[in-house]
């Protein structure tokens, strides 16, 4: 396969040219009449923390008890980065225990201020629909986060699912986003 160059606004493959289209975003036309023939268009809004706060927006919008001198929508938007900087960019280290794990969650700079905010108030939901007991102690580089059963046979449950799956356990996320995006709690 030829070498791709961008010049001028156009792609030049291998020596020959393929006319490339640059997106002006401010003359497209944002109503459903750039359907397909078909009348399809698309649902994904492109981008996971860009469709979280336009369904938030969206249910704000469309609830006529809206309090919008409080509402919050920065506080979500901050909130959804935590949540991407700790799953992609935390690292996460186990120490099983006989009824458990304990997760050594580290980053380097706004990182650790994510896993430390991040691990704070997900784990003290504890509405992972478990008996488990969970506790999270910050560190310079993050948190140490425990999670243990009375029943040891849940230990390997525990470490199965490691950091990351019981981060996302539970109900109560969404509800979060959209009490954070109201103003009626704090990131």
């Amino acid at each position: 396969m030829g070498k791709l160059v961008w010049i001028g606004g156009v792609l030049l493959l291998g020596g020959a040219s393929v006319a490339a289209q640059v997106m002006d975003h401010k003359a497209m036309s944002h109503d459903a009449s750039g359907a397909s023939p078909a009348g399809a268009i698309p649902i994904e809004a492109g981008q996971s923390t860009y469709a979280a706060i336009g369904e938030v927006a969206r249910i704000m919008l469309a609830d006529p008890h809206t309090d919008w001198s409080h509402a919050d929508i920065d506080a979500l938007r901050n909130h959804l980065v935590d949540m991407d900087n700790v799953t992609l960019r935390a690292a996460v280290t186990t120490t099983r225990l006989p009824n458990g794990a304990t997760f050594h969650v580290s980053g380097e700079g706004a990182v650790i201020g994510s896993i430390q905010r991040m691990t704070r108030s997900h784990f003290a939901q504890r509405d992972v629909g478990k008996p488990w007991t969970m506790s999270v102690r910050p560190t310079v580089a993050g948190a140490d986060v425990t999670v243990v059963s009375a029943t040891p046979a849940d230990a390997a449950e525990i470490s199965g699912l490691g950091f990351f799956g019981i981060l996302t356990m539970g109900a109560h996320h969404q509800p979060h986003h959209l009490m954070m995006a109201r103003g009626m709690m704090r990131h």
